[in-house]
């Protein structure tokens, strides 16, 4: 094999697992280090940086980070990262000094955002510090879009909202509220612009038609009935609740329905459980508070007598793989009718674009979705940008964010007449932590201490109110304790082949048995040479140099290091040094 190249971030996104696999890149080990020397002011802005919304995504993001934290290779419970996120905001001081600075004197450029949710306002909080005068348009009278209407807020509170939204329209935003923009010709025809970014979300949820859908007013769509929650528009349900889906929306109309007098509330999906699109933890928020979930059930028809409803009939189903094509085939076995006085339906959401007409020069694609590079993220009318859930369908609130971070790249380059493929590159700087023989700048012994809960409201007190928030989230001493099970992943083991002399310390002292100084090879021999043959062919290896005294290399499995620098202790020579990597991430204007 050739020698690893460190020299670029590549190689390293495998080892900060969760920091690449956070759509935003969010530095994690940082942050969660800042958490642990209480410094808790400085890693609210490490996450504001890169996710913008720490309190919010502390409260609600989908988590993308913790399936990918190594710690889940030592004791199968990854670093509770989303909730010490939360830490980071519930005890952060003042913060508002430290925000972007906003030039008085503009660029002369104007953005117009539609939407004033989590993408749009990225957007704004990226280009306002270049010198744009951006203004937000807003059909309702309420920032926040789809976080605001299709969260509950015993998930969310609005206050948590109104911190971090008014973060940013007070850097200056021209927002106007109640202001639906009906006509994208008309606007872009207006030339007060010179682009525009469409960031409204997929705020329609998907219909389910069966007979009987339109023989009763107690059958609602799970999204618009939320918003119609978080309005007041709707505060009471059926006692006897049918929800038909599986996924996270399902599992807020649920709780919700529980809050405003549901006595018996089902879930009822057609996929098995370990195919449903909930999330983990909110399929146990929901099944702690004694939802009943029932599976492999095909919805067929909504059961009405004297137009009334009464149930809704489902084909009892099984599941299974097709021989030929692998694919998951069905057989019904049975049929059964669950009573109920309310139905929802939560089995998707789509979108909506009625202000756009189609002579315009914007195409639109399969599903009636609007062509979008996925690069620059401008559609094919020049000047239009789309990010979130309007750019490819739903997401969740830290793609969007991510999506505002590049669209707000290709808006920059393209208002200054640059090329928007042309993207500025990931960097990185590798800093050594060494204090001292045996001391380093961060915490390195493993700690086995087991995943902290969430401490929640009792059940007995959170269905009286729909504004009380279930979690309460960690104090700084609870936090204390989860933030040691960090492997601080970002300070790598690096080393110096030239001035190793094959002593084999390191090899000796290390507690994973991670390395190996063996001949050189093909991977797959390499691999199989290491004092614990490497596995996990998705973890690369480390091959260094040859070695000056016999040619051999030093090999390292990735996989299982724990970061413990003991290596770097043991080494008489100095070739092995812990060095924190940096990811240095483009944003719009970085490209100078």
């Amino acid at each position: 094999m050739k020698p690893t190249d460190t020299s670029k971030p590549d190689y390293f996104h495998k080892v900060v697992d969760c920091q690449w696999a956070c759509p935003a890149h969010t530095d994690v080990p940082e942050y969660i280090r800042m958490i642990a020397q209480g410094r808790y002011t400085d890693a609210y802005m490490v996450n504001r940086e890169s996710n913008v919304f720490p309190a919010i995504l502390g409260r609600v993001c989908d988590r993308p980070c913790e399936p990918a934290c190594r710690r889940v290779r030592v004791d199968e419970k990854p670093v509770a990262i989303c909730r010490l996120k939360r830490v980071a905001s519930d005890l952060a001081g003042d913060y508002k000094d430290r925000l972007p600075k906003i030039p008085k004197k503009k660029n002369g450029k104007k953005i117009a955002c539609i939407g004033c949710g989590c993408a749009s306002l990225t957007v704004a909080n990226d280009l306002m510090p270049l010198g744009y005068e951006v203004t937000i348009f807003e059909k309702l009278d309420m920032t926040g879009g789809l976080m605001r209407t299709n969260i509950p807020r015993f998930r969310l509170p609005p206050e948590i909202i109104d911190q971090e939204v008014n973060d940013i329209v007070d850097m200056g935003v021209d927002l106007k509220l109640n202001s639906e923009v009906e006509s994208l010709k008309a606007l872009l025809d207006s030339g007060e612009f010179d682009a525009v970014f469409v960031g409204t979300g997929a705020p329609l949820g998907k219909n389910l038609e069966m007979p009987g859908r339109y023989d009763t007013e107690e059958i609602f769509v799970g999204i618009q009935w939320l918003e119609s929650v978080a309005f007041d528009h709707v505060d009471s349900i059926g006692e006897k609740v049918v929800i038909i889906g599986g996924g996270n929306t399902a599992m807020d109309c649920c709780r919700t329905s529980l809050r405003l007098g549901g006595k018996e509330v089902r879930v009822v999906a057609r996929k098995p459980r370990n195919l449903l699109k909930a999330s983990d933890w909110e399929l146990d928020d929901a099944l702690e508070e004694k939802i009943d979930l029932i599976l492999n059930h095909s919805p067929e028809e909504y059961v009405i007598e004297d137009g009334k409803l009464v149930g809704v009939r489902f084909s009892q189903v099984e599941w299974h793989k097709d021989e030929k094509d692998g694919r998951l085939k069905s057989k019904t076995t049975g049929e059964v009718v669950i009573p109920c006085d309310s139905c929802i339906l939560a089995i998707g959401q789509e979108n909506s674009f009625p202000f756009i007409e189609r002579d315009i020069g914007l195409e639109f694609g399969e599903w009636d979705m609007p062509v979008v590079d996925k690069t620059t993220f401008m559609s094919t009318r020049e000047g239009v940008f789309f990010g979130g859930d309007a750019a490819w369908g739903p997401e969740n609130i830290i793609w969007a964010v991510e999506h505002g971070h590049q669209a707000a790249i290709s808006m920059h380059n393209y208002c200054q007449a640059k090329s928007m493929t042309d993207r500025p590159a990931f960097g990185m700087n590798l800093v050594s932590t060494k204090m001292g023989i045996h001391e380093w700048q961060y915490s390195n012994d493993f700690d086995p201490v087991g995943r902290r809960l969430m401490p929640h409201v009792s059940l007995k007190e959170r269905f009286k109110n729909l504004d009380i928030e279930v979690e309460l989230g960690f104090s700084a001493e609870q936090a204390d304790e989860e933030v040691e099970r960090c492997l601080n992943c970002d300070i790598q083991t690096v080393f110096f082949a030239k001035l190793c002399i094959e002593c084999d310390a390191c090899i000796d002292v290390c507690p994973v048995n991670c390395l190996t100084i063996a001949e050189n090879g093909p991977e797959e021999e390499l691999r199989q040479r290491l004092n614990t043959p490497a596995l996990n062919m998705e973890q690369d290896i480390y091959v260094s140099e040859d070695l000056p005294q016999t040619k051999r290399v030093m090999l390292k499995d990735e996989n299982v290091c724990v970061h413990c620098g003991l290596c770097a202790e043991r080494c008489p020579t100095g070739a092995w040094d812990m060095q924190k990597f940096s990811l240095k991430i483009p944003y719009a204007g970085d490209g100078a």
